[in-house]
């Protein structure tokens, strides 16, 4: 189910309508957050945000990563597996896991650092270190306190940034702003627009910023196509504006819900109004992530072109110096 719109504006009746449930709810999930949690045996690193959707929280955990591996650490990723059957703790086997087990995230995080999924967050850190982890690298996990975190960075969407800034219902807030921004340790704002430049301003943390760019190489396969573009993820809408800015044309836009889990019909009407249109098919590694191990979406899997995103920082060594010294410790 896609977002109502009201949320991403100014706050109108709709929103004033669902403010006692959203008081109700927002109580609720400031008194979880703000409960104690346990301290692992090594360091942790947590990657949120404020809002529901997509706002670039794994594209921000995969470049943590790497910064890491680069300093000589051992990061390990750690994940709910959110999609996923699994409770584990299990440590994510890119190869022979598929997405209905541990959850497309999951398989993601595993292609660049080992990557513990785990529903209980504290066993799962527990896990990631008797494997030999250095550091722990936790995704999404700024609303969930059972687990101590050393560093927390909350990721904002530069165009939409907190939306009405209400809580859910009546708007995206996970829960109130004030709780979560004490929570936080610093801010990163992912793409271009000034939706997030106030929340930025008067935080009072240290905000870095940062770039989707999209794969060279993907795109030079692409450029001389149009396209069908389809996305299940948090916000399609920052997949399709991404895609387009690259240069692809793009002919026609299909949405999902997030972490929507392909049916066999879905993908014969992907494949078929390609084909018909003589359009090639594009979407996201979390999509072609959900495919994987599935029969029947082996031919849409085999059609579907991918454009993978990385996270630039344009204040990296900055960001490398602050999450080192906090770590290391």
């Amino acid at each position: 189910m896609p977002d109502p719109a009201f949320w991403w504006r100014k706050a109108g009746l709709a929103a004033r309508l669902l403010s006692p449930a959203a008081a109700c709810y927002g109580a609720i999930a400031a008194g979880r957050m703000m409960r104690q949690g346990a301290k692992a045996s090594v360091p942790v690193l947590c990657v949120g945000n404020f809002t529901l959707g997509g706002v670039g929280k794994t594209p921000t955990v995969i470049a943590l990563a790497k910064m890491l591996q680069d300093a000589g650490e051992k990061p390990f990723c750690l994940s709910r597996g959110y999609g996923g059957r699994l409770a584990g703790p299990k440590q994510v086997d890119v190869h022979g896991d598929s997405a209905k087990q541990v959850g497309d995230e999951a398989l993601l995080l595993g292609r660049t650092a080992p990557t513990v999924v785990a529903h209980d967050r504290v066993a799962g850190a527990q896990a990631a270190r008797a494997a030999g982890a250095s550091v722990v690298v936790m995704d999404d996990g700024l609303q969930n306190a059972s687990l101590a975190k050393d560093f927390t960075i909350a990721v904002i969407d530069g165009r939409r940034g907190l939306g009405n800034a209400r809580v859910f219902p009546a708007g995206p807030l996970r829960a109130p702003l004030a709780v979560q921004l004490r929570l936080a340790d610093a801010l990163m704002v992912v793409g271009e627009g000034n939706g997030a430049r106030d929340i930025a301003a008067r935080s009072g943390l240290t905000v870095f910023h940062g770039r989707l760019i999209p794969d060279t190489a993907a795109i030079g396969d692409l450029k001389a196509r149009k396209v069908l573009a389809f996305a299940g993820i948090g916000d399609p809408d920052k997949f399709f504006t991404t895609a387009a800015q690259a240069g692809i044309a793009i002919a026609k836009c299909r949405t999902f819900p997030d972490h929507h889990r392909f049916t066999a019909e879905e993908a014969g009407e992907l494949v078929m109004q390609a084909e018909h249109a003589g359009l090639a098919l594009l979407t996201t590694e979390k999509d072609r992530a959900r495919m994987s191990g599935e029969p029947v979406l082996a031919a849409l899997a085999a059609k579907s072109h991918v454009l993978p995103v990385t996270l630039m920082v344009d204040e990296a060594e900055e960001l490398r110096r602050l999450v080192l010294g906090r770590i290391r410790r």
